[in-house]
């Protein structure tokens, strides 16, 4: 490990903050998605005065956010070169890894193959087993769930294999057994990106997902940047999802969040240890509550809740520097309920000097790298082209 240049990263992905304009969008139907100019448009503008200072609408057209940047920031969008628009994908790009194979996906629903194994293991029949919006299968099969007992089994438009089971009827850590049998059985051909556990609570006509959702990731095909900073020495502190995207894997301590703001909380006690650190947190609300939803309201204002709290941030960095991100787009003003392919922004807060436009990079992956640099990781092998010396004053 050389000298670092920053004592401390915090990259702060905010699940699903897409700013369009990806160039194979039309590819995967996503032509003219733009998740954060669309929802602007939508509710009239969105107030968001310190993602504004970042440089935000420099990146696209953000009803309410003004095209300007503030002093000690850069901006810049990053471009997916991986195959795939899912949160699997978009993580591990930016840490490294770029994939030229998709994850499997399930328009159809899931093929005996896969289903019966799982049936035997568990003992019990599946209900659904089709792409579905989780809350709407919820309240189309969730009473009948509480009747027999069988778990719903769904997909979407990304590659998941999603259980959702009431926690009355199912006990969290029996779903939590049974995704990890999913996850054995989901492997060659069939190696979906995650098992998702969704239990829900209440009764019939009021169904709620509870914040318990745990995801059953594949493992990295090999090293990222998380790995790549613990072997240096680097402490890596995950917060939310990040635990189960990487399996476990280059962490030196996760805990799971349960909302946003929970999330956030939980990155300022991260910060506030001492000496050199990378902390690396998801805050998934903007996608799980409002983006699948198709609610551009619920996803201003989640939004401006995020905006309100970025002070806190920039200031716990004491000495360090924020890259906020995305890691896809789901534009919530589509027809569909699905992830978009888009560009994501990359906001950088903690530096010196006048705004750095950083332009619109070729991969993911150069967020990563960038990382390595400022945190003094030598030798760092990894794909990405670093950008940490046009961050310099």
């Amino acid at each position: 490990m050389s000298e670092p240049l920053v004592p401390r990263v915090l990259v702060l992905v905010c699940d699903s903050f897409g700013v369009g304009d990806a160039p194979d969008a039309a590819a995967y139907g996503d032509e003219g998605s733009n998740t954060l100019g669309n929802c602007a448009r939508a509710v009239g503008g969105i107030r968001a005065p310190n993602l504004g200072a970042l440089g935000l609408g420099m990146l696209t057209e953000v009803a309410g956010v003004p095209a300007r940047a503030a002093d000690g920031t850069a901006h810049g969008r990053l471009t997916e070169r991986s195959a795939g628009k899912d949160t699997t994908t978009g993580h591990w790009e930016m840490s490294g890894i770029v994939l030229d194979r998709p994850f499997p996906l399930y328009p159809r629903g899931f093929p005996p193959e896969v289903i019966d194994p799982f049936v035997e293991r568990i003992g019990r029949p599946v209900l659904g087993n089709r792409p579905a919006s989780g809350t709407e299968i919820i309240a189309e099969l969730g009473e009948e769930h509480l009747r027999t007992g069988r778990p719903i089994v769904y997909t979407s438009g990304d590659s998941v294999f999603q259980i959702a089971c009431h926690v009355d009827v199912v006990p969290l850590e029996i779903l939590y057994d049974w995704c990890r049998t999913a996850r054995e059985i989901l492997t060659g051909d069939h190696a979906v990106g995650r098992v998702i556990a969704r239990p829900f609570a209440g009764e019939p006509g009021s169904f709620v997902r509870t914040p318990d959702r745990r995801d059953f990731s594949l493992p990295p095909p090999g090293p990222t940047l998380l790995d790549r900073c613990l072997e240096a020495g680097v402490p890596v502190f995950g917060v939310g999802k990040i635990r189960d995207i990487f399996a476990g894997r280059g962490l030196t301590e996760a805990e799971y969040s349960r909302s946003n703001d929970d999330g956030i909380d939980i990155t300022l006690r991260y910060l506030a240890r001492p000496g050199p650190a990378l902390v690396f947190t998801n805050l998934v609300d903007f996608d799980s509550k409002y983006g699948h939803r198709n609610d551009p309201q619920g996803y201003a204002r989640c939004v401006e809740a995020l905006d309100a709290r970025i002070p806190e941030l920039v200031e716990r960095l004491d000495g360090g520097v924020l890259m906020l991100t995305g890691d896809h787009g789901c534009d919530p003003t589509t027809p569909s309920t699905d992830h978009s392919r888009e560009r994501t922004p990359v906001l950088v807060a903690g530096l010196e000097g006048s705004p750095r436009d950083l332009g619109t990079r070729e991969s993911f992956a150069d967020l990563g790298a960038t990382v390595a640099e400022l945190l003094g990781v030598e030798g760092y092998d990894l794909a990405g082209s670093t950008f940490a010396r046009e961050l310099s004053p």
